[in-house]
């Protein structure tokens, strides 16, 4: 069955957060996390991603994100975790799922909601 489509609502703020497969440490190395952030950067660059906070983790990411116009964020996010899944996968001769699945994302509905978001 196919999955749903996502719908982002311009203006509003979203929390992303992507894990990688099986929860490993592929993002362990500051080699790999500074290559998602040049992805990330690059994705600012080309489609307009307004990046408002992230944590990049050793098994996982969290982007704060706020959505300018329809499609960035899942331009975005393909950009990022396609590019650095394959780049380490190359580098380490290996094969197979980087990222456990789609990101998830909520949306940031208060400010209050938002201020937790930002200060962790």
């Amino acid at each position: 069955m196919p999955r749903a489509n996502r719908h982002f609502l311009p203006g509003h703020v979203w929390h992303l957060t992507h894990r990688c497969h099986e929860r490993d440490f592929l993002l362990k190395f500051a080699r790999d996390r500074n290559n998602y952030l040049h992805w990330l950067y690059e994705a600012r660059k080309r489609f307009g991603l307004c990046v408002l906070n992230y944590m990049v983790t050793s098994n996982h990411v969290h982007l704060l994100v706020k959505d300018a116009q329809e499609g960035v964020i899942a331009r975005s996010v393909q950009l990022v975790a396609s590019q650095t899944a394959q780049e380490y996968n190359r580098r380490k001769a290996r094969q197979g799922a980087y990222w456990e699945d789609r990101y998830h994302a909520t949306a940031i509905e208060t400010d209050t909601h938002l201020h937790r978001c930002r200060s962790r």
